[in-house]
């Protein structure tokens, strides 16, 4: 195995583009050294990228919005306050990702790029309307975090690119986010449902609405009619029950000993409806201030 410390995102892509057998890029790492310690996958080229400058830099742009470095912690995400004012439900589901000692090595984009339809940090993503810049060997390209995702284990990403960056929008006035998962212990599980909403309000009628949803698909997805449901709404038991039957209907999970196909697709409307009522009341409480 060779071992690489770029020390800039073309130097990276230089080497993963040039690479003739199993490449992993290595920010965190508590995905990959754990694959690489259960022989899971063996990299031919393993590539640290926490050299690289601006990789743990968590900046607000003049305009509002945010960009997280790759190599961001999860720790350091609940330690910047003015991110957990806008984007709670973004930061709940990275905090929700395994033990206080993992929190200080994973990231948003090793969750993204595992692959794995259970991540907790992708909803709130993608309900957030997130992207990710990306660099590769025919340069730079912009994609919805929704788009990334391609099956378990699998991404969009081509040979030789590499995420440099998670972009997430301004927060604006009266909105609110949220991120709740179903598991069955108390800590450190993998979520059996996950569901994220993000919204916007005028007065009390919701104007604007992302749902996302995990674990309940090969991929998390972004659910159009769950967000419709609720829109134009000041979220009522109407619009609740339509949001979950929603949410419910877009529920494409397997059958396992963690959760039957019946059970997540039922739990995924609960989740809905209970994200939905926090975001609202994050939404309405950032109105009235």
């Amino acid at each position: 195995m060779r071992y690489h410390t770029p020390a800039s995102f073309d130097d990276a892509v230089g080497i993963a583009a040039d690479a003739t057998g199993v490449t992993r890029f290595l920010a965190g790492g508590t995905d990959v050294l754990v694959q690489l310690r259960a022989d899971i996958v063996t990299p031919d080229d393993l590539i640290d990228v926490k050299h690289i400058p601006g990789v743990r830099d968590i900046t607000q742009n003049s305009d509002g919005s945010w960009a997280i470095g790759i190599a961001v912690a999860g720790a350091e995400m609940t330690e910047c306050p003015a991110l957990i004012a806008d984007w709670p439900g973004v930061v709940e589901g990275m905090d929700l990702i395994g033990s206080t000692q993992v929190q200080g090595r994973a990231t948003l984009v090793g969750n993204l790029c595992n692959g794995s339809p259970a991540a907790d940090a992708v909803p709130g993503m993608i309900a957030a309307g997130a992207t990710v810049s990306i660099t590769g060997p025919d340069g730079n390209r912009t994609v919805a975090v929704e788009d990334i995702p391609t099956g378990p284990g699998r991404t969009a990403l081509n040979k030789g690119e590499m995420v440099t960056a998670v972009n997430i929008p301004a927060r604006g006035d009266n909105g609110g986010d949220a991120y709740l998962r179903f598991i069955p212990r108390t800590e450190m599980d993998i979520a059996v449902v996950g569901c994220a909403v993000n919204l916007r309000v005028d007065g009390d009628v919701i104007t604007e609405a992302r749902v996302a949803l995990g674990a309940v698909a090969p991929t998390a997805r972004l659910v159009a009619d769950a967000a419709t449901a609720i829109i134009g709404t000041t979220l009522d038991e109407g619009a609740l029950a339509a949001l979950a039957a929603a949410a419910s209907a877009a529920c494409n999970p397997i059958d396992d000993k963690r959760g039957t196909i019946e059970f997540r697709t039922h739990v995924a409307g609960v989740l809905a409806q209970r994200a939905a009522k926090i975001a609202y009341a994050r939404a309405t409480c950032a109105g009235g201030e």
